[in-house]
């Protein structure tokens, strides 16, 4: 008679210990656990649909710029310009269309380009000078501030450009940028867009084979033949990108620019980005270790007050 078989013993295959050393676990309780604070204590407003959409919305403003910031920390570079890359891109958007008549899509092409430039610039300079990319990356947001600041009022005498909603109607790129699909912000279906693409190109492809090389040990990477400057250089670009993707949408949602909207934002990318398990030294991440565990639980604190 055959013996009966022995019931699988779950606790006994999980390694709590190995568990307790990974830097996203702290994430996803405190996440976890904020929800649940403010879900016993903010009513039922909180669990509602729109109550749930308003501060998934918030944590969108932050995980879009938080996603392509991750992935930078994790090849071992900060960018602590795209904050000011917002205000700019924002600005390049609103002076473009209200001040030279351009179409808005003419004017949301450039911007991405001119984003593009400005992250190459980044990139080329941290790897050329070899200084940290703190030291680089803070200059340009000095750079990028202040000229935002000098072209507004050369060409407005304010710092506020608006009037922008009326230029929306009829440009075929608008709608790929703001609105609602399906009652949701088209702020949350980027975020959640993009966590998924550049989640599967960090973990599915020799690329995100080699952001965690350049991030883990940069000479031994060269030397089996990993490209780590056109890596660095290309996600500095890639942040610059996804600040602007932020601006262009806040500047169709609000149908204005300012100067210095998307100031402090850079703070928010990197916190949201190490609270959801990325290393400061670089070269770790994880499938779980994620900016939408730092971004969500900071926003759903900040959405309450």
């Amino acid at each position: 008679m055959a013996a009966a078989a022995e019931p699988f013993n779950w606790i006994g295959r999980v390694n709590f210990r190995k568990l307790l050393t990974r830097p996203e676990l702290g994430a996803f309780v405190a996440a976890v656990g904020i929800f649940l604070f403010f879900a016993s204590v903010a009513g039922e407003g909180f669990l509602s649909f729109n109550g749930t959409i308003n501060y998934l919305e918030v944590a969108a403003q932050v995980g879009v710029v938080a996603v392509a910031v991750s992935i930078l920390m994790i090849a071992g570079e900060f960018d602590l310009s795209v904050g000011s890359m917002i205000g700019a891109a924002g600005m390049i958007i609103a002076l473009t269309v209200t001040q030279f008549g351009w179409p808005l899509w003419l004017s949301i092409i450039v911007a991405f380009l001119f984003s593009l430039v400005v992250g190459y610039i980044n990139g080329w300079l941290v790897i050329t000078t070899r200084l940290p990319s703190f030291i680089i990356t803070l200059a340009s947001m000095f750079l990028l501030r202040g000229l935002t600041i000098g072209f507004t009022l050369l060409f407005t005498n304010v710092t506020r450009a608006s009037g922008l909603s009326a230029y929306t109607e009829g440009d075929f790129l608008a709608p790929l940028f703001m609105g609602r699909p399906l009652g949701v912000p088209i702020s949350i279906w980027w975020w959640l867009g993009l966590s998924l693409i550049l989640g599967w190109m960090l973990f599915r492809t020799p690329f995100g084979n080699w952001v965690f090389a350049a991030g883990g040990d940069p000479w031994a990477a060269r030397n089996v033949g990993v490209p780590v400057a056109r890596v660095k250089i290309s996600l500095f670009m890639l942040t610059a990108v996804g600040a602007t993707l932020l601006a262009v949408m806040q500047v169709l949602d609000t149908g204005s620019a300012d100067v210095l909207r998307g100031e402090q934002k850079e703070l928010e990318a990197i916190a949201a980005a190490v609270i959801g398990g990325c290393l400061l030294s670089g070269g770790y991440g994880d499938r779980c270790a994620h900016p939408g565990y730092g971004s969500a639980g900071y926003c759903v604190h900040q959405d309450q007050h």
